[in-house]
């Protein structure tokens, strides 16, 4: 760290640092406007409401007795993970869950997103990792060091600049990532309409013109129903399983193949409910065999499948074997392999299916018995060729954003330290991007 700034404990320079109720708050089953933040939601930075569990009123106002989550609080994971950070947003409604500190600023002398940042560097990393206990299941921070933790404390005017530069940079990445939420919600309502609800067959047999399609396209779908073992399907369109038109590859790269050059896509990369692939590591210092996967290939996580993880690869590499690698058997069938295996209705049928009390798995011979309806080959192309330009922004988007992500990454620490200077990061960016 530079040697012009101090270096003070975080305590020092908070006004509040707060340990969350360390027992389980009881949840409702219906949404609520109260939503607990459990250490899950807390990754990359930020603060996902994901997958968040609801509670009532009273169970809000018991929680948050000693303090309620404001706009500009730092959170940190003590335990299952380690060290993750998050900045809260939207603090309305929101409580925390077991093993969060909740740090709030001064900020008369250390500004809400400098602490933010300074909690994401390898510096305050290292420290979360020296400060572990030792427990009898997992590791954990104990309460009593998350005050004691040492930051830099720059001039207030050196930390504002810092947090808007950084800031900037994230928030081009949050751009680029709702975009493709976008692009990929577009894509899924158009398999939907034709493929599940059959909107295009309804149509024709009301003697309505399909809404959004040309008449070539048009014509390919048929204009009545028919019976099936899946109910009303359109006539001529056969009933069968996934495996009909998908496949997995098993291709393994052996240890002694390996290397830094190789790209590695584990379970920890992949976001949930996102085809879009968030970030990536590489093959240097792996120890096991692992899968082979080709650009375009659809990752699909078998490990808790309720978890919703299944992405687009954006370009080739290995996986962990607790990743199926999946394709369609004819290309023409690429969208509707993807978007089935990207399904709600797949995802809760893959954990009917899995096996194992603590690690539940599904394999691809239960995968492959899902029952879909399959369109002919041509009217299956048509849905490529709509979606191919959507995915395609979506590759180009995660590629950019990955671009963003490794120059916040490479700048951070040094900001932080005092060893880059503000002007001379902002050349940096320019000359990047």
């Amino acid at each position: 760290m530079s040697s012009e700034w101090p270096v003070v404990p975080v305590e020092d320079v908070c006004e509040l640092i707060v340990d969350c109720v360390n027992k389980t708050a009881p949840v409702v089953s219906y949404e609520t406007p109260f939503r607990m933040i459990r250490t899950t939601n807390i990754r990359d930075g930020r603060v996902s409401l994901d997958s968040c569990r609801f509670v009532d009123g009273a169970t809000y106002e018991k929680w948050t007795r000693r303090a309620k989550l404001q706009y500009g609080d730092v959170l940190l994971t003590r335990e299952a993970p380690i060290g993750e950070v998050g900045f809260v947003d939207l603090p309305e409604g929101l409580f925390l869950g077991q093993r969060i500190m909740q740090y709030r600023a001064n900020s008369k002398v250390l500004h809400p997103r400098f602490l933010h940042y300074v909690f994401q560097s390898p510096s305050l990393k290292h420290q979360f990792g020296s400060h572990e206990g030792s427990g009898s299941v997992v590791s954990h921070i104990r309460v009593g060091d998350c005050f004691r933790f040492k930051i830099p404390l720059p001039p207030i005017d050196v930390q504002d600049g810092v947090a808007e530069l950084l800031g900037a940079l994230d928030d081009r990445i949050t751009l680029l990532r709702e975009t493709n939420a976008t692009l990929e919600a577009i894509a899924q309502a158009l398999f939907k309409s034709w493929f599940v609800d059959f909107d295009p067959v309804r149509a024709k047999a009301e003697g309505r013109q399909p809404e959004g399609m040309d008449a070539t396209t048009a014509a390919l779908f048929p204009d009545s129903f028919e019976d099936s073992g899946l109910g009303l399907v359109p006539k001529g369109w056969a009933v069968g399983s996934l495996g009909v038109i998908a496949q997995t590859a098993r291709r393994q790269i052996q240890v002694s193949e390996l290397h830094a050059d190789v790209r590695y896509v584990g379970l920890e990369h992949i976001p949930r409910k996102s085809l879009s692939l968030s970030s990536w590591g590489n093959a240097d210092g792996l120890e096991s065999t692992k899968a082979a996967f080709s650009e375009g290939d659809i990752l699909f996580g078998k490990l808790r499948p309720y978890f919703h993880k299944v992405v687009l690869a954006p370009f080739s590499g290995v996986c962990s074997t607790d990743i199926l690698v999946c394709q369609p058997k004819e290309r023409e069938y690429f969208g509707v392999v993807a978007m089935h295996l990207f399904s709600e209705t797949l995802i809760s049928y893959a954990d009917r299916l899995s096996n194992g009390a603590k690690m539940p798995r599904v394999n691809w011979k239960d995968l492959a018995e899902y029952p879909i309806v399959v369109p002919s080959s041509d009217i299956a192309a048509k849905l490529n060729e709509a979606i191919h330009p959507l995915l395609a922004r979506m590759t180009d988007g995660i590629h950019r954003a990955q671009t963003l992500t490794q120059l916040r990454d490479t700048l951070l620490p040094r900001l932080i330290s005092g060893q880059l200077r503000l002007p001379e990061a902002e050349a940096l960016i320019e000359e990047a991007v």
